[in-house]
């Protein structure tokens, strides 16, 4: 299944409300299991971003819907990048002429 790392950044709302954050958190695990997704990590972090989600998707489309449903909340803005574990990234580079 494609992995998914979304960067995370809070909204004006999200720092007014930044003690919910744990529980939007755990709605946001319940939200993409519904939609078949595993959420593997969620970090806070310090420095140019807020946090960090790791999360495996279906597909692409379904990773889109799920961070679209985080996002029309209000509290984050993401920005979301496909990433590549060892075998896939080497089957990308067999494909290179």
């Amino acid at each position: 299944m494609p992995t998914y790392i979304a960067l995370i950044d809070f909204t004006e709302q999200g720092v007014r409300n930044i003690q919910d954050t744990p529980k939007r958190a755990d709605a946001f695990a319940a939200t993409a299991k519904k939609l078949g997704v595993t959420v593997k990590d969620v970090y806070w972090t310090t420095g140019a971003h807020d946090g960090l989600l790791i999360v495996d998707a279906p597909d692409c489309k379904t990773a889109a819907a799920l961070f679209l449903t985080l996002g029309q909340g209000g509290n984050v803005r993401t920005q979301t990048l496909r990433a590549f574990d060892r075998p896939e990234i080497e089957s990308v580079l067999g494909k290179m002429n």
